[in-house]
């Protein structure tokens, strides 16, 4: 018999075991995998789950929906990892506007930007390279599309991507000014528990990787200088009243871009974005604040209620001054709508 030769043999699958807790009674099945599995994503675990590789007491459930019970044992198992070589991939794109230096175009939720550690296919480069074939010139050397912003992979909105070097040099030259020096500007729209105090407002930290949670984002005094802008441009008072609502609507302007920055900075001062699984777990308890049937909407949101609204930039050629908009997307809309009939 010949011996094996260990180097050639594939990866095994990761299994992990969870038990869940009195704290994830009656919540949804990717929402407990989410809080218990901080490095998969939602929208990874909801495909796990749909594709069978998550099992509760040794039964597969391919439901996300599916509502936890205190004691059940879950268990994932997760695939090896793919080679990261980009493919192109025939996965429709809502473009804005397109020329030959450059793509503006509004990412949907859900959608990872450039493929990483537990996704290699279904990204944004995966999609742009489809789309721009024979149409990128090289950026690095390489015919890839520039990536010169990212969103978070459950953030929707507005994003732009350069298809030539010349573009991609002078949109991140633009981006790591931010605004300060040019044409620059980034606005989000928000929704998050409770109502900041003042209502306008901003928000300056140090931001650094939490030491004690590797994918989290945390303010730290040695952290790289961060400022967000934010603006409350609506209140819905739930079953609180108007004077402490449940909810703010809220526009947030980046004076700099920082992983999470919205987010933790949000955070931060007390009001967390809905639905955020990874810096609002623990205001779980504040849906208690609204009606059924904005708990419905929120539930069914299944990420972060924050997306980015409007982009503002100079042509790297034409030297203009663009700006584009994207209308929130349905979800958020609904959510809106939900907290609105509350009123």
């Amino acid at each position: 018999m010949e011996a094996s030769n260990t180097t050639d043999m594939e990866p095994a699958p990761d299994r992990r075991l969870t038990v869940a807790s009195g704290d994830d009674d009656g919540q949804r099945l990717d929402v407990v995998l989410a809080t218990h599995h901080t490095d998969l994503s939602r929208t990874r675990l909801k495909s796990l789950i749909e594709h069978g590789s998550v099992a509760i007491d040794d039964i597969a459930v391919t439901a996300p929906s599916r509502k936890v019970t205190t004691g059940e044992q879950l268990a994932i198992t997760v695939p090896p990892p793919e080679p990261a070589v980009p493919a192109p991939e025939a996965i429709p794109l809502n473009v804005l506007y397109e020329d030959d230096e450059l793509i503006v175009l509004n990412k949907p939720a859900g959608m990872v930007v450039h493929p990483g550690a537990g996704q290699h296919h279904g990204t944004l480069v995966n999609a742009l390279l489809h789309h721009a074939k024979g149409q990128l010139s090289g950026i690095g050397g390489v015919a890839r599309p520039g990536i010169v912003h990212r969103l978070d992979k459950d953030t929707s909105g507005v994003m732009v991507v350069a298809k030539t070097d010349l573009a991609h040099r002078s949109l991140s030259k633009q981006f790591a000014d931010h605004g300060r020096t040019g044409a620059l500007q980034r606005q989000y729209e928000a929704l998050v528990w409770g109502a900041p105090r003042p209502s306008r407002g901003t928000i300056e930290t140090g931001l650094g990787r939490d030491a004690n949670h590797p994918i989290r984002m945390s303010v730290r005094n040695d952290g790289k200088h961060a400022i967000t802008h934010y603006e409350t441009v609506g209140t819905f008072a739930g079953t609180q009243t108007a004077e402490d609502p449940a909810v703010a609507h809220l526009k947030c302007r980046l004076e700099t871009g920082r992983t999470h920055q919205i987010r933790v900075h949000l955070n931060h001062i007390g009001h967390p974005l809905l639905g955020d699984p990874l810096y609002g777990t623990g205001y779980r308890t504040k849906s208690v604040k609204l009606t059924d049937k904005a708990r419905a909407a929120l539930d069914q949101l299944g990420r972060q209620a924050l997306h980015a609204a409007t982009l503002t930039f100079e042509h790297p050629v034409s030297r203009e001054i663009l700006e584009f908009s994207s209308l929130l997307p349905a979800d958020i809309a609904a959510l809106i709508s939900a907290l609105e009939a509350e009123e």
